[in-house]
């Protein structure tokens, strides 16, 4: 979960956002975004792949089940 959490960070800060822009853009709360990038919860699957949609990485990556985007 950590290796998400990092993700979602790290393309969060790529494209300069806040977590609360990404929370609006996603429809959850801050607190989401917060406990996805801390590694305390995992996103929806439905999340999950907005996750992917929006910064245009594959679920593989997303889940640390790939290196590459």
């Amino acid at each position: 979960m950590i290796y998400t959490g990092k993700i979602i960070k790290e393309e969060r800060l790529q494209k300069k956002m806040s977590q609360r822009n990404l929370a609006e853009v996603l429809g959850v709360t801050q607190d989401s975004v917060s406990l996805w990038e801390k590694g305390k919860r995992l996103p929806a699957t439905e999340h999950i792949i907005a996750l992917c949609k929006y910064f245009g990485i594959s679920a593989d990556y997303l889940l640390g089940l790939d290196k590459t985007k």
